[in-house]
Formats: structure tokens, C-alpha cells, sequence
């Protein structure tokens, strides 16, 4: 099998493929050997386990993980790769290759057909640009994930996994930890891939929660706090959801008192049993 995290391998495949990294895709090869079996191993890749990848590049990740689960679905959108990828997995029998954008796939109909009852986890080096619409695609697609197991832009990651309250928060943070439990899993530097981002990387694990945090009588809502609460950092509550949702001052303050959250508090100082409060009070209100 091919070595494919060798510098030289990865340059001979792009250019007998008559390839090169679209940088509009994101696309950043992994060149450090230990780094993909230790994504494997720590996101819970093994026997009687189904993979799911997405942007599987040169299949680098792919073959770790076909190294160890039953059955592995890896979503690639740039055609060009499908007759590389072809060439470097053609020593595994339980890889399929499914050419897509994963934000336009319905995921509970990918996962029963590929996986049927398997439980599945998730496995994969995001492109950066498109890293939250990925993560929110998966965790609000109603599949139960054992557990999602992502590369991504190291400062993404700290926003992600910012504990809550705290100043590192924002829309992201409460959104994810409101569907999930976000840690960092270890640090990746820019020098582990061809060609070098401009930035260092983070492997971050999220555990999907079977329910709700706290009860809330409608997550649309919540959801609509959430990101009009974090739209201007700088200012207060009073100001954010005024402005956000088009509501008088003296609204806003009675659903803040009913939340208990003084008005001229930040979202940043907000957790979730917060968050929730506050989503309650504006649907009973408006």
C-alpha cells in the first residue's frame, strides 16, 4: 500500500493524476504519518462500527479507518479525486467513495444505506472555510453519531469548545454545546500537511446529546436568541435582542427580569440553563 502521507508520494499521485490542491476547496494533504491513526483510534474507530468521512482527500484518514471499522462511507465533492481515491483504497473492500456535497445530503437516508444498524461515528479533516455549516449539518440531521471526531482550524476549535460562561464564546460555542459536549482532543501544527496552511489546527471530539440540555418550548426560538444575543458582542442583552428582534426596550426588560438576567448583561456571561430561561420567556412574550 501506497505511503500516503509521504510528501513525495502525495506530489507523484496529484501529478500522474494531472492534480493539485484547490485551495477553494480547502484542500491541505496530511503529511504527518502519526497523525491519522491516532484520529482513528481516538475517535472510536473499531470492529462493529461504521466510518463516516468527509473530505477523504487521498484517503489517508480512509484507510486508517478501514484499517478498523466494518464499513466506511467517505463524502468527497471534487470529482477529480474519485479515480486517485479509486487507485490508493483499491486494497479495501469495505470503502465506498460517495461523490456529494454532504451540506446537500440527507444524512439519515446516507447512513441507513450505508450502514443499515451499525452504530457510526464521524471521522474527518474539514476544510476549513466550511467548518460550522458541516458541524451543524451533522448534529442537526437527527442521526444519532456515537461521536464526531473533526480537524479543524485551531481557533475554531477554542471557539467551539469555550466553556461556557466565558469571554472565548460565542454563537458557536452555545449552539454546538446546546446539541452536544465539545472538547479539544490535541493540537495539529501547520507543518503536518502539503501544502502548510496559514494556521495551526485542532482534532476536537463531539459527543452528541440524546436530549436536551435543559426543556425549552421551542428550539427555533433559542436558537434566534442565540445568535441575535452574540450579534454585537459589545453590547448588552437589552440592545442585542432589541435591535434583533425588533422589540421596544421596555419588552425586552420584562422578558429579561422574567429570564432573572439583568438587563445590562452580556451574552458571553450566559450558560445554557441561561440560554434556555431566556428562549422560554421570549416565546411566552412574543
Amino acid at each position: 500500500m501506497l505511503e500516503l502521507s509521504n510528501p513525495k508520494v502525495i506530489r507523484d499521485l496529484l501529478a500522474r493524476h494531472k492534480l493539485s490542491p484547490q485551495k477553494a476547496l480547502g484542500q491541505n494533504f496530511i503529511t504527518n504519518p502519526a497523525l491519522c491513526p491516532r484520529m482513528a483510534e481516538e475517535g472510536g474507530a473499531m470492529s462493529g462500527v461504521g466510518a463516516l468521512e468527509i473530505g477523504p482527500g487521498l484517503g489517508v484518514l480512509t484507510a486508517e479507518l478501514a484499517k478498523r471499522c466494518d464499513k466506511v462511507t467517505a463524502v468527497e465533492i471534487d470529482r477529480g479525486l474519485l479515480p486517485l481515491l479509486s487507485e490508493t483504497l483499491s486494497d479495501f473492500s469495505n470503502v465506498n467513495i460517495l461523490h456529494a456535497d454532504l451540506l446537500k445530503l440527507d444524512l439519515g437516508e446516507v447512513v441507513r444505506d450505508a450502514f443499515g444498524s451499525l452504530p457510526v461515528i464521524v471521522c474527518a479533516n474539514l476544510p476549513y472555510y466550511i467548518t460550522t455549516p458541516i458541524l451543524m449539518h451533522l448534529l442537526e440531521s437527527g442521526v444519532s453519531f456515537q461521536s464526531i471526531t473533526v480537524m479543524m482550524q485551531k481557533e475554531t476549535a477554542q471557539r467551539i469548545c469555550a466553556p461556557l460562561p466565558s469571554r472565548g464564546a460565542g454563537a458557536i460555542t452555545v449552539s454546538i454545546a446546546w446539541r452536544a459536549q465539545a472538547k479539544i482532543l490535541f493540537d495539529v501544527s501547520r507543518g503536518s500537511f502539503l501544502p502548510a496552511p496559514d494556521v495551526d489546527s485542532a482534532v476536537i471530539q463531539l459527543i452528541p446529546r440524546v436530549n436536551p440540555p435543559y426543556p425549552v418550548a421551542d428550539e427555533s426560538t433559542l436558537f434566534a436568541v442565540i445568535r441575535h444575543a452574540f450579534a454585537q458582542r459589545r453590547k448588552t442583552l437589552l440592545n442585542c435582542l432589541s435591535n434583533g428582534f425588533f422589540l421596544p426596550k421596555d419588552v425586552v426588560t420584562q422578558i429579561l427580569e422574567t429570564a432573572e438576567i439583568p438587563p445590562q448583561t452580556r451574552a458571553e456571561a450566559l450558560d445554557l440553563a441561561a440560554f434556555a430561561r431566556l428562549a422560554n420567556a421570549m416565546s411566552n412574550m412574543v
